[in-house]
């Protein structure tokens, strides 16, 4: 791990009704390629009780591959970076916290993404 985000706190998106989100970022290095980091992150989320429902479900754990270095477009259907993690303040809030410089391939650096973000506005560190 190189560096980690505090907790962030939001409602839950898209349903505010349920349980409201902990979000957090990691900057790791590994020697995973992204589809067995990917799988190695849904390992992560059964060992936590992950059950996949329904889209959008409540769920223990949600772990996301937000970026890998600067790999950008549908690698064999995985996609980099997360298509929407540039709109949701619940992921950049974080991320321009541990790398505010992060440039995203589609345009804007984290900390311009989180100011401008459009989902999750309620986002905060969580005290």
């Amino acid at each position: 791990m190189v560096a980690r985000s505090s907790w962030w706190r939001s409602a839950a998106w898209p349903d505010p009704d349920d349980p409201p989100f902990l979000n957090g970022v990691v900057f790791i290095r590994t020697e995973l390629g992204p589809h067995e980091l990917m799988a190695a992150l849904g390992r992560i989320e059964e060992a936590f009780g992950r059950q996949r429902s329904r889209l959008n479900a409540p769920r223990t754990l949600d772990l996301d591959l937000i970026a890998y270095g600067r790999l950008s477009g549908d690698l064999d259907g995985l996609i980099l970076p997360h298509p929407r993690a540039a709109e949701r303040l619940f992921v950049m809030g974080p991320l321009a916290e541990i790398a505010a410089e992060w440039e995203h391939p589609g345009g804007g650096c984290a900390r311009d993404l989180a100011v401008a973000a459009t989902v999750g506005r309620d986002a905060a560190v969580a005290k």
